[in-house]
């Protein structure tokens, strides 16, 4: 029921939609088509009802005259690990994707768990909707991702030379694309993860140490959670175990669902200092209905994910300064020339590095010459990641 009021609200209070119609524009620019986090996202944005379609409007979020609407599908990252699941998930991103062309949508993002839905390259996507970008935002996201550890290091003191970084889930696109930057600054880098054999091919490949098991890690100064797989996700009572004595152990964490999850968190939360990372931020960024909108995504004032950032940039970059040729570039693709072409178009439509949070939460900064020693945890959101709006 509060879920059906505050998509109607939404409705309601969006009056730049409106002002969009009445002049000819289509009401939106920009469709973020995402699955549900967990069970607890699917009775917020959801309720306990399944919607008609297969898929609803979420937030709806404007940036420099680009509109954006996330559209979410009604199944879980959990659920998507099964076959049944995957192919559900497939027909209800396609039902999205054909609402979103209606509606005059001309990039379209595959967030969460859709990325690699249709495969490395998005080709059934992209031949059966030829008129449509497709991104699947991660060189957004990576960007914003190594600004967040670099910040975090630094802030933190963890220096080049004597800190020790543990990756998890080095063998996926955020984690190959974290990994060499902290071995060419100068930290030792440990990566770890559930899935052995690409383990091996990243230890062949960077000749780092690798581990199946958080028990032969030692100890770190900070994490970078790249990862979300049951497998590999970080807990509580492994928190010790990698804790350096007297200094709180830095988790930067990129994992959507969390990899450090809320419960895990509340349990070792004197122990570590968790920040979320790979989101951007603009002054001029709105969602409607602010807070009771930006709080369902666990976000902040101002404040998207990387990916959605990566959206709102292609389509402002080309369709507002008319810089055509970044349509003809595969994005689903994260290299270093697609970075650097998603950098160029975060600076040209504002988007920067947030604040630090924690589940949306701000995170206290150690006082100077402190470390990380002294520095407190965010203060516990729990009662924003259960309710419904």
């Amino acid at each position: 029921m509060l879920a059906n009021l505050w998509r109607l609200l939404v409705a309601l209070c969006d009056l730049r939609a409106l002002a969009r119609v009445l002049t000819g524009r289509p009401p939106v620019d920009v469709v973020f088509i995402t699955n549900l986090r967990d069970e607890d996202e699917r009775l917020r944005f959801f309720g306990r009802q399944t919607p008609r379609l297969g898929h609803a409007n979420g937030p709806r979020i404007y940036l420099r005259g680009v509109a954006g609407r996330v559209r979410g599908i009604f199944v879980t990252a959990e659920e998507m690990l099964t076959r049944d699941g995957r192919r559900l998930a497939k027909a209800q991103f396609i039902a999205a994707t054909e609402w979103a062309e209606q509606n005059g949508a001309r990039v379209i993002l595959l967030a969460a768990s859709t990325k690699r839905l249709f495969g490395r390259d998005g080709a059934e996507l992209k031949a059966r909707f030829p008129k449509l970008l497709f991104t699947i935002g991660d060189n957004g996201t990576a960007n914003m991702l190594l600004a967040d550890v670099f910040r975090a290091l630094q802030t933190h003191a963890i220096a080049p030379g004597r800190g020790r970084v543990l990756v998890i889930g080095p063998y996926g696109i955020l984690g190959s694309a974290i990994l060499q930057p902290l071995r060419n600054a100068g930290y030792e880098v440990v990566g770890y993860g559930g899935n052995a054999s690409a383990l091996a091919e990243v230890q062949a490949e960077h000749g780092i140490a690798v581990h199946t098991r958080v028990a032969d890690i030692g100890q770190v100064d900070a994490v970078v959670a790249c990862t979300h797989s049951q497998s590999a996700k970080l807990q509580a009572d492994e928190v010790a175990l990698l804790c350096r004595p007297d200094k709180k152990l830095v988790v930067i964490d990129v994992a959507e669902p969390a990899n450090l999850d809320i419960e895990q968190y509340a349990r070792c939360r004197t122990r570590v200092i968790r920040q979320d990372a790979g989101n951007a931020y603009s002054a001029q960024l709105h969602y409607v209905l602010g807070s009771l909108s930006w709080r369902l995504l666990m976000l902040s004032r101002g404040v998207v994910f990387g990916c959605f950032g990566e959206a709102l940039a292609l389509h402002y970059s080309i369709h507002t300064l008319g810089i055509s040729w970044l349509a003809g570039r595969d994005w689903f693709q994260v290299s270093a020339t697609n970075r650097q072409c998603v950098d160029s178009a975060f600076a040209e439509i504002g988007l920067g590095l947030p604040e630090p949070r924690c589940f949306g939460q701000p995170v206290a900064m150690p006082a100077a010459g402190q470390g990380s020693t002294t520095a407190n945890t965010a203060p516990l959101p729990g009662v924003e990641r259960t309710s419904s709006v």
